[in-house]
């Protein structure tokens, strides 16, 4: 199952990225995630393994994933080692608008057993997962957006004091 959102974020995205590739910050925007550890030396970038789980019913599926493509301000993509089959991807974008970016999540997922079972778990899973998506971007472009509101700020008092 293929699920995925995006949103336009007023930021640009390297401002973005540093929440993207900070696993320390996931808890703090990405909706319905209960987990996301990091078990490897590295705590991003190429290689680096993190412990996660997301609530889904009233589960709470995952695993252990591996960042397998990591370009700084762009791409951060992983794919599961133990768990759950998955595969998920940011995608940060600049848009023909000044200093706005274009942010896409997106995550398949597969149950384990191909049989009739697995797929109507999947379909069924499906829209908490999308509705997980969304609302995580929807708190990252809160929070990116309000620390770029908190930095303008700072550098104009910082510019009347001067």
């Amino acid at each position: 199952m293929r699920v995925g959102a995006a949103i336009d974020v007023t930021a640009p995205p390297d401002a973005i990225w540093a929440f993207v590739d900070d696993p320390s910050r996931y808890l703090h925007f990405m909706a319905g995630i209960t987990r996301w550890e990091v078990v490897s030396d590295d705590a991003s970038g190429l290689g680096a393994r993190y412990r996660m789980l997301m609530h889904v019913g009233s589960a709470e599926i995952g695993g252990l994933v591996e960042v397998v493509e990591h370009t700084p301000g762009r791409d951060l993509a992983w794919t599961s080692v133990v768990g759950i089959d998955q595969r998920g991807r940011w995608r940060l974008r600049e848009t023909r608008r000044d200093g706005v970016t274009r942010v896409e999540l997106r995550l398949s997922y597969g149950v384990a057993g191909s049989g009739p079972f697995g797929w109507i778990a999947e379909r069924v899973a499906a829209p908490t997962v999308r509705g997980h998506l969304r609302r995580s971007l929807q708190q990252l472009k809160r929070q990116v957006e309000h620390e770029q509101l908190r930095s303008a700020a700072a550098a104009r008092r910082a510019a009347r004091v001067a």
